[in-house]
């Protein structure tokens, strides 16, 4: 075994307090994944095939990535090798949930495993809250999802968000090379080139490069009509959780068809590092705002081509 596979297998044996207190130990880890995810930013634009054009919008710079493609003749093709990205199976991060200044319930974000959907590799990723709030206010959301490894293209999606009195339960099949998408017992209907969904899209982002005062825009929500996804970079920021102490970029999504990342309702905090770990998220829902702050966190295995 090479010393940099030693560091990660020993740094996944490790509780949280002791990742925090070494910095060799980090840094050997930084060093392992920033290898396994070299080069992170042609992967993305190469194997996806964008068009990528800048634009400037009232003084702000703004980045387009890709474009409408509503066509079924237009979907993408998959491509078998894995795309380069900062996760791997195993990763998962746990949160508290705050509201109101106070501990309201637990919340987890993990990549679970790499399993077939219809004959093709894909990331199947859960992303869970479960709280109760405010008295008789209680919240449960769960995105899950399975995107394709060497497009990243969503495959299937499943929601349920319920707060008290509302409640949203959606099973998506989606189908890239084909340029639909199913929702449960409705006809198929179109969707866009390269699609994602709620969850997967968090992922992605993760992926792509992100500078701080740049915007990105994204055709790539599996609604078509719920496109632009947009997001800010909006600033840099040293946050303290019980995980301990990062370096962030601040993001702000925006996305149309509402729930945990509507429109300009969400911030997300992200590593500024090679890992990208969400460390923070704070989300507007009709309950109140709601945090999620890091409590501990687990680095996953990258996927080998």
């Amino acid at each position: 075994m090479c010393d940099l596979s030693r560091h990660r297998a020993t740094l996944r044996t490790r509780p949280v307090s002791m990742l925090r207190s070494s910095t060799v130990v980090r840094s050997a880890l930084l060093l392992a994944l920033t290898q396994s995810f070299a080069a992170p930013v042609m992967p993305v634009v190469a194997t996806v095939a964008y068009a990528q054009a800048g634009t400037q919008t009232g003084g702000q710079s703004s980045t387009q990535f890709g474009g409408v493609q509503p066509a079924a003749e237009q979907a993408s093709t998959s491509t078998p090798r894995p795309m380069a990205v900062p996760f791997g199976v195993g990763e998962r991060m746990d949160y508290e949930v705050r509201f109101l200044g106070g501990k309201k319930g637990e919340g987890s974000m993990e990549v679970k495993e790499v399993t077939d959907v219809r004959g093709k590799r894909a990331w199947h990723t859960v992303f869970h809250v479960k709280g109760k709030v405010f008295l008789l206010i209680s919240v449960d959301i769960l995105l899950e999802s399975w995107f394709d490894v060497g497009t990243m293209n969503s495959m299937r999606f499943h929601q349920n968000q319920q707060y008290t009195g509302t409640k949203k339960i959606q099973n998506i099949e989606i189908f890239p090379e084909r340029g639909m998408y199913k929702e449960d017992a409705l006809d198929e209907r179109v969707t866009v080139r390269d699609p994602l969904d709620d969850g997967s899209f968090l992922y992605f982002v993760r992926s792509v490069p992100l500078e701080v005062g740049q915007e990105y825009s994204f055709q790539r929500y599996y609604k078509p009509d719920k496109n632009p996804v947009k997001i800010k970079v909006v600033r840099r920021e040293t946050v303290k959780t019980p995980a301990g102490t990062f370096n962030t970029l601040v993001l702000k999504p925006e996305i149309k068809a509402g729930g945990l990342f509507a429109e300009g309702k969400a911030e997300v905090w992200v590593t500024d590092d090679a890992a990208r770990m969400v460390v923070k998220l704070e989300s507007e829902l009709p309950v109140g705002t709601l945090s999620l702050w890091l409590t501990k966190y687990k680095l996953g295995t990258p996927l080998k081509p």
